[in-house]
């Protein structure tokens, strides 16, 4: 017998790929347990998506709001991933146009929670305006959310400068290495927008919802997220860590082309042999350091599979040489530099793989640490990546790439050290047997389902007390 949803969620997410592919999750899983659920994007993202369970369709709906065209922003971009770092304050401009649209779904669709990214701190007062329940969903962990700190001190803006960011605040009352470089600061300001900076957005979210989740969960942190609860005084319940399921061992293609080239390659190569080398889709690297990386995974002497997505550098324009002219030419004996779209999950999956070369990005990480690789920590300089890239390095289940605090410039000796550690070392026996055990808790499925349950139950729950007073 169906069940009937009992409550209308809304779901907002920020125009990243990193965001909207868990609040999708999250949908679905909302859906699952008889809730009616919006998800709100614009409509490049939305066809974008993957298709979704059948069993959550008759309660998972899609809403298409068109982003508003503001100067500056490249016509018919929707999403970070299309442009380069220093025009994504635009499309923040754009997003922040959706308050109307938005405003008039939530007044005609009798929504009872909205859950919302950090870029619209606006949703808040217009959920209270509507009486309608707010829920700030933070994709990140919990260790970064400590970083940032109290939302007094976000919006009072009390750190301005990269270099302030470098150091463990004085209310983080565990210990930590948890900071950015100063590079990786700089880097990000790129993509801010002065009018409205990033970290006021993101305490003013805090500030006005009623309740906050993380992608995480107290098993992987448990210092920052008892932490938590007193310096945001705010309910915290997190969703857990959202661990993709592990794809069939048998490799059944479904038709997919691209995998199947992909395995085949895979298939000849020795087991856990293999490193899997990807920066995401917003990672922008310079020829020198495109250069240098390259160089690294060369003098590694491993076998590696480079999927290499471009990101524009400026408008109009790709970066094409990443990595260098020759390279693949040189290593074409052990490596694979595919440029294209790949189905990463799958990738991960494979026997041959036994370590992982990531951006940091936190969505990239619990992948490969649900599958028990190690990593080969390379910080994208953006948004929470350096940050990510400590904890990690912290945990001892990768080792971090060294590079310098201020223009963030590495060697390519340095590079094929950290992988040749992880990969086959006698000094990588420890990290390696640390992500083979952290499987335990990012691959736990029972247990990303128990925190989800949990937080399903806490919008129920909070909502009838509501209702009833």
């Amino acid at each position: 017998m169906d069940v009937q949803p009992k409550l209308h969620i809304a779901m907002f997410p920020w125009l990243a790929y990193g965001h909207i592919a868990p609040f999708l999750e999250v949908s679905k899983f909302l859906a699952q347990m008889g809730h009616r659920v919006s998800y709100i994007s614009t409509p490049k993202n939305i066809t974008r998506l993957l298709k979704f369970p059948s069993e959550s369709s008759p309660n998972l709906f899609f809403v298409e709001l068109p982003l508003p065209h503001v100067q500056g922003l490249p016509p018919g971009i929707e999403s970070t991933a299309d442009l380069p770092i220093q025009k994504v304050p635009y499309l923040k401009k754009a997003y922040d146009k959706l308050q109307g649209p938005l405003a008039e779904f939530l007044k005609t669709s009798s929504v009872d929670w909205i859950i919302h990214d950090f870029i619209p701190y606006w949703i808040p007062p217009l959920a209270t305006q509507l009486s309608i329940n707010s829920a700030f969903f933070i994709i990140i962990g919990a260790s970064a959310v400590a970083f940032f700190g109290p939302p007094d001190k976000l919006i009072a803006g009390e750190r301005q400068r990269p270099e302030d960011f470098t150091i463990v605040p004085e209310w983080i009352d565990y210990p930590s290495n948890v900071a950015f470089k100063q590079h990786e600061m700089a880097n990000h300001q790129k993509c801010e927008d002065q009018d409205i900076p990033d970290f006021f957005r993101f305490g003013s979210a805090i500030q006005g919802c009623q309740v906050m989740t993380l992608r995480s969960c107290p098993e992987l942190e448990p210092e920052p997220f008892n932490l938590l609860s007193k310096i945001l005084q705010k309910p915290v319940v997190p969703v857990g860590l959202l661990p993709p399921p592990v794809p069939s061992p048998d490799g059944v293609d479904n038709g997919d082309e691209t995998w199947v080239a992909l395995k085949n390659w895979l298939d000849g190569k020795k087991l856990k042999s293999v490193f899997f080398v990807a920066l995401g889709t917003e990672v922008t690297l310079s020829p020198e350091m495109s250069l240098e990386l390259a160089s690294g995974i060369e003098k590694s002497g491993l076998p590696f599979l480079w999927v290499v997505k471009n990101r524009p550098l400026v408008e109009g324009q790709m970066s094409q040489d990443i990595p260098p002219p020759g390279f693949e030419e040189r290593v074409s004996d052990r490596g694979l530099v595919f440029r294209a779209w790949a189905p990463q999950m799958k990738i991960l999956a494979h026997p041959s793989i036994g370590g992982f070369l990531t951006h940091c990005g936190w969505s990239s990480t619990i992948e490969a640490l649900s599958l028990g690789l190690p990593l080969i920590l390379f910080s994208g300089a953006s948004a929470d990546m350096g940050l990510v890239a400590r904890l990690l390095h912290e945990k001892r289940v990768g080792l971090e790439i060294e590079r310098n605090e201020v223009d963030g410039s590495f060697t390519s000796d340095t590079v094929a050290k950290v992988i040749r550690v992880v990969m086959v070392e006698e000094d990588g026996d420890p990290i390696r047997a640390n992500a083979w055990a952290m499987k335990e808790i990012c691959g736990n499925i029972e247990l990303g389902e128990k925190h989800l349950t949990q937080f399903t139950r806490y919008l129920e729950n909070y909502y009838s007390i509501t209702q009833s007073n």
